[in-house]
Order: structure tokens, then sequence, then C-alpha cells
């Protein structure tokens, strides 16, 4: 598929970065429809990305009103990564950077 191995690193860190990107999405709906704790799908995905926005919103304040965008500051930081990251790592890896 790829002639150069760092090909595959952004390959790989670029679909990472998009799963964790969808996951992120996942428990934003999540937090709207409040599903049994319990379920085994819900609890992986708020160990996924609880810790993450919980820190961001120890940084940062993200409440408004009701509404916590702490999910949503995550998700930006999450696009500007794979942005940085695969255009650094395509760089490196086709000579161009």
């Amino acid at each position: 598929m790829f002639e150069n191995p760092l090909l595959y690193v952004a390959y790989a860190v670029d679909k990472l970065l998009t799963i964790y990107f969808w996951i992120i999405f996942v428990r934003a709906l999540l937090s709207w429809v409040q599903p049994d704790p319990n379920n085994p799908l819900v609890r992986m995905v708020c160990k996924l990305v609880d810790p993450v926005t919980e820190r961001i919103s120890r940084i940062f304040p993200t409440k408004v009103g009701m509404v916590d965008l702490a999910p949503f500051v995550l998700m930006l930081t999450i696009m500007l990564l794979q942005a940085v990251l695969t255009w650094f790592i395509l760089g490196a890896g086709t000579g161009i950077g």
C-alpha cells in the first residue's frame, strides 16, 4: 500500500484519532439520554472520554449554563492534532517537511 513506513504511521495515527473523535461524539450523545451506567459499552465510552474532558474542564471554564463544552473542545483538539501530526509525519515520510 505505502512504500515508506512513516506513511503507515501517518495512516494509523489518522485512523486512531478518527475513532477517538467518534467515541467523543457518542459520549456527548449519551450525556443527553442518560443510558444505563452499568452497560459495558457505556462504561467503556465513559472511561475513554471522561478523564480527558475532566482535565479540560479543570484548565478552562467549559460550562456555559447547563452545557459542558469540554467534549467540543476535545473534538476540536483532536481535529487539530490530526491535521498537524499527519501533515508532519507525511512531510517527514515523503521528504517534503
